[in-house]
């Protein structure tokens, strides 16, 4: 083909294609985008509490997520004690880390709420005091999976200490129910605000999934490159 040929050829773009992880974060980064707006500008205004209320949408579907971790570090944990396969290590230890992130997350907007709403950061009512307990747990948790060489030791007492740690779970949701406290029992909501939660939490089951298996994928690795440098070495 002649020069002049190959300069009025059609010019092929590369294809883009997106793996299923890809795909799924992309997923995630809409629908965060899209329940923001709807929790900004969707969701009608709180009558008692006003505008300080649309953390609500943030708070709540971060917090169901947490549970959602630990309750995979739970699972992952027995698991792991019974099978004593490595990748049922690595899920627990991936979640624990991502439980403990949303967590933190939660603490920080519940506290910011409170103070736009009650006009105090923090109080040692139940649900804060039983969450504050589950933020520990798992953050020594985390502490522990660095204390010592001995991995298969450090293992068994993290999957102890993930299945032990798991009962303060029921607490923190049953604690709304058991004990009187700032937290109001779940009541009904308008169909806007009730839509506007379900995008949100769905929002962030997506991207939850998505930090657990890149976090996953890292942490096999990691696993598998150690494994080849104790091979190298003996």
């Amino acid at each position: 083909m002649s020069v002049l040929g190959r300069a009025a050829a059609p010019q092929r773009f590369p294809s883009i294609r997106l793996r299923p992880l890809d795909l799924l974060g992309l997923v995630a980064f809409v629908l965060i985008a899209v329940s923001m707006g709807m929790a900004l500008l969707y969701a009608p205004t709180e009558l008692i509490q006003g505008d300080p209320q649309r953390v609500f949408y943030v708070h709540l579907p971060m917090a169901i997520v947490s549970y959602i971790a630990f309750v995979i570090v739970f699972v992952s944990s027995i698991l792991y004690l019974w099978k004593r396969r490595i990748v049922y290590d690595v899920v627990a230890r991936s979640s624990a880390e991502i439980g403990v992130f949303f967590t933190t997350l939660v603490i920080i907007s519940g506290g910011l709420w409170g103070q736009a709403t009650w006009g105090t950061f923090w109080q040692w009512e139940p649900r804060l005091t039983f969450t504050f307990i589950l933020w520990l747990i798992y953050v020594a948790y985390l502490m522990l999976r660095q204390a010592a060489q001995d991995k298969e030791r450090v293992a068994r007492f993290a999957a102890v200490l993930g299945i032990i740690g798991f009962a303060d779970v029921p607490l923190v949701f049953a604690s709304v129910y058991l004990w009187r406290g700032i937290h109001p029992e779940p009541a009904g909501m308008p169909q806007a605000m009730a839509t506007t939660l379900f995008v949100s939490i769905a929002a962030f089951l997506a991207l939850f999934s998505y930090l657990l298996i890149h976090r996953i994928r890292v942490d096999r690795a990691r696993e598998e490159l150690d494994e080849m440098l104790a091979t190298v070495e003996d």
